[in-house]
């Protein structure tokens, strides 16, 4: 039994139509539509002045025409109408399929529906604001993913594999922005909203493709936060050179968390407990100068009375120059260019949050 879109190719291929690409012949339903409207309106308009026919007269004409249902004329043709009806049949043989043909791959397999969908979710896209975008929906860029979701925190996914991006709609991720598309592209990093988010994650296998879409990114948007992920350890200096705020390599990581285990369980399972959303409610929040309400800047951690108020702990400072340091003193200030690490608990560090937001 032969298929619907088997059929149409069959009636597209015997009308004339040198289709290679049926799906991109067939993406633009308006198109069609407009084509049948003119269509319609050239044969009522012939009929009409021509042959003297009503308005309701030639639709009707135009309709048995285009339709090849055949009832037969009104009223006699001449024989300069029967010539004009004649070609007009045959030019209606190749509309009316590429027609059946538009309608059927756009609204009888759902076409139609999946570019309203896809649509809705650019709008959604284009609204996004201090957002992050996953390039890449690997096994990091998934756990990535998923973590976001977590903390609530606006991502988009970029992907160019269809399975993946499948896989990505019938998940637990299916509610997750998306464009199934190069990442490389500047025009797809722009349509994911590079210049407005505040952060990337270049998470492709391939170090080059990664390298890519930093330097384009960090051109797009110099203050956006980029995280890359790198295969080849001489990878990691070309990624920092084009723009790459931080650099991973999972293979090191776990190779050291695996030795660690040995050297020091203890500090581990402590780290592993405080990190762990699943079983922890332990968390960490960053106080950067640049984020910080204008009252907090170039306050000392005892002027910004934090634990007092709060019970979370600054246990970490950032200074300009990128090195931590790890229990700062109380006279520690915060400048341009530096930030605080705190630790607290999630009612905690909510209230770090709704306290600055004060302050």
């Amino acid at each position: 039994m032969v298929s619907n879109t088997g059929m149409i190719k069959k009636i597209l291929h015997l009308s004339g139509w040198d289709l290679k690409n049926l799906p991109a012949v067939m993406m633009n339903l308006r198109t069609a539509l407009w084509l049948l409207l003119l269509d319609m309106m050239l044969g009522m308009t012939f009929y009409i002045f021509v042959e003297g026919y009503s308005l309701s007269e030639a639709f009707f004409m135009v309709v048995i025409t285009l339709s090849t249902v055949g009832y037969g004329e009104i009223q006699p043709l001449s024989l300069t109408s029967r010539i004009f009806t004649s070609g007009y049949i045959i030019l209606n043989i190749g509309l009316f399929a590429y027609f059946l043909a538009v309608f059927s791959f756009n609204v009888l397999q759902g076409e139609l529906f999946k570019r309203l969908y896809m649509d809705l979710m650019q709008t959604s896209i284009e609204n996004l604001n201090n957002h992050v975008i996953i390039c890449g929906y690997g096994k990091y860029g998934k756990e990535v993913a998923r973590h976001f979701i977590k903390q609530r925190i606006d991502f988009v996914v970029i992907d160019q594999d269809p399975v993946k991006i499948e896989l990505l709609e019938k998940g637990e991720e299916r509610r997750t922005f998306h464009i199934l598309d190069d990442a490389t592209h500047d025009e797809v990093l722009i349509q994911a909203g590079v210049r407005r988010a505040r952060g990337l994650i270049a998470a492709l296998p391939d170090d080059s493709d990664n390298l890519f879409i930093v330097l384009t990114a960090r051109q797009l948007n110099p203050t956006i936060q980029l995280v890359s992920r790198a295969k080849d350890p001489r990878s990691e200096k070309k990624l920092l050179l084009a723009g790459a705020n931080q650099v991973v390599m999972p293979e090191q990581i776990g190779g050291f968390y695996m030795a660690t285990l040995i050297s020091k369980p203890g500090a581990v399972d402590f780290f592993s407990f405080i990190t762990n959303e699943y079983r922890s409610d332990i968390g960490f929040e960053e106080i950067s100068y640049d984020q910080a309400p204008a009252g907090c800047r170039g306050k000392t951690i005892t002027d910004l009375h934090i634990r007092k108020s709060t019970g979370a702990n600054i246990i970490g400072f950032r200074d300009a120059a990128g090195k931590y340091h790890i229990n700062p003193g109380p006279e520690t200030i915060l400048y341009p260019g530096t930030s605080f690490i705190v630790l607290g608990d999630k009612e905690q560090l909510q209230a770090v949050k709704e306290y600055l937001k004060r302050y």
